[in-house]
């Protein structure tokens, strides 16, 4: 595995890492809950379920801050084979806006 690059944003980090496992390999570690909790466990997910999925290619989860203001993140991976065999595997991480932050109001008392 190669060092990753990151790319900073006002919104979002970019990490590209260059892995010696074919991308079959990297999808079922990604996309398996019972693998995935292995550096990912299932108690930073928002939800248990993937926010969006390409089969093989990307795949897309909700991540929860456990203390307040309880910040939400989208975090992407996508997989694509590299020039050696192995895998790129680019991970995008994307903060959004606090669980608990409501703008405007909701309703109004009588």
């Amino acid at each position: 595995m190669t060092t990753p690059a990151s790319t900073p944003g006002a919104d979002r980090i970019v990490q590209d890492y260059d892995l010696d496992a074919p991308p079959q390999k990297v999808w079922r570690a990604i996309s398996i809950p019972e693998l995935r909790a292995h550096w990912l466990p299932a108690a930073d997910l928002a939800a248990a379920e993937p926010a969006a999925v390409t089969p093989g290619r990307e795949l897309s989860y909700r991540m929860r801050e456990q203390a307040p203001p309880f910040t939400e993140s989208l975090v992407t991976f996508t997989i694509a084979p590299n020039t050696t065999g192995g895998t790129r595997l680019r991970v995008v991480h994307r903060r959004m806006a606090a669980a608990n932050d409501r703008s405007g109001t909701m309703m109004r008392a009588a």
